[in-house]
């Protein structure tokens, strides 16, 4: 008897089967609020989703108006895209936090 667990029927870790690819997936982005920065993340976004929709972004400023949190919305097709979408949206310089 092992300790390990067994992977499901297909091979899939228990990692991938918590998405079923392709997925619509809310990505937020916080930064500080200024030029420039939502066009960032919307051109950043374009790069792993070309049918990215800008129109749907939510905007949300904090309390005192310093920060921007912009949620985009991307068409995920693979775990591998959504790392690298994060890993380029946390590595912008305008990006503060990726949640």
């Amino acid at each position: 008897m092992s300790g390990a667990p067994t992977p499901p029927a297909g091979g899939a870790t228990p990692r991938e089967e918590l998405l079923r690819f392709p997925v619509d997936f809310p990505i937020k982005v916080v930064g500080v609020n200024e030029d420039g920065f939502v066009h960032a993340i919307t051109h950043i976004a374009r790069q792993f989703d070309p049918h990215f929709d800008a129109a749907k972004i939510e905007l949300r400023e904090s309390g005192g108006g310093k920060y921007l949190g912009v949620t985009i919305t991307v068409r995920a097709t693979s775990r591998e895209q959504l790392d690298e979408l994060y890993r380029a949206l946390s590595t912008h310089p305008m990006a503060r936090w990726v949640l």
